[in-house]
């Protein structure tokens, strides 16, 4: 387990410009996924909740881009849809079942930590609930991913995940549960095989780690 806070990159905080971010969406539109670039963080909100069914299992994967867009409000406190979270109520300390609870739903919405320009999305997690999900256990994946999270390739994503969102998260986690946090586990999305399953909501400005 990390025990000290690590290095803070700031440079990973800038959002990529126009043309990075339409060549990483052209990217991943020829590696399978459904791609909308929106311009901010509430039309990203609006898209993903018209995305969503209402009478189907949807589960919020942790994630900070999802809290301040309130997207994981909408999803888990609105009541208009079928929230897993909501539906599982306070799991108190029983962590075994807060990892399989992502395993239950049909749809996951969530976000990665870094997408390449040539179309890979990177995401990382201390437990990996969100992660079988996000590669094939969900019927159906949204992720929502900011400007700053789109860079050159591979090697530099899984730079910006240990320099940048790791610091940031370990910070926060020690906020709330007075220790910090750790990478477990990393998923390289490579390309999504299934027509119509893997959706990304690509937003012109920076949000999230």
């Amino acid at each position: 387990m990390t025990v000290q806070d690590p290095v803070l990159d700031e440079t990973f905080a800038a959002p990529a410009d126009a043309t990075r971010l339409e060549r990483a969406a052209a990217a991943l539109q020829e590696r399978g996924y459904t791609v909308h670039l929106v311009d901010s963080a509430d039309e990203a909100r609006a898209r993903v909740v018209g995305l969503l069914p209402r009478d189907t299992a949807v589960f919020t994967a942790s994630s900070q881009t999802l809290r301040q867009a309130g997207i994981a409000a909408d999803i888990d406190e609105s009541g208009a849809f079928v929230s897993v979270r909501r539906q599982a109520g306070d799991l108190g300390g029983d962590h075994e079942a807060r990892i399989r609870l992502g395993g239950t739903a049909e749809v996951i919405v969530g976000s990665v930590h870094a997408v390449t320009e040539d179309g890979r999305m990177v995401v990382a997690s201390a437990s990996g609930s969100q992660l079988a999900p996000y590669a094939a256990g969900a019927r159906k994946a949204i992720w929502v991913v900011g400007a700053q999270k789109v860079v050159p390739d591979l090697d530099t994503a899984l730079r910006r995940i240990r320099a940048y969102s790791l610091p940031l998260e370990s910070r926060r986690v020690a906020e709330v549960y007075n220790q910090p946090t750790f990478i477990g586990k990393i998923l390289i999305l490579e390309r999504e095989a299934m027509p119509g399953r893997g959706t990304v909501v690509l937003i012109r400005e920076p949000i999230g780690f």
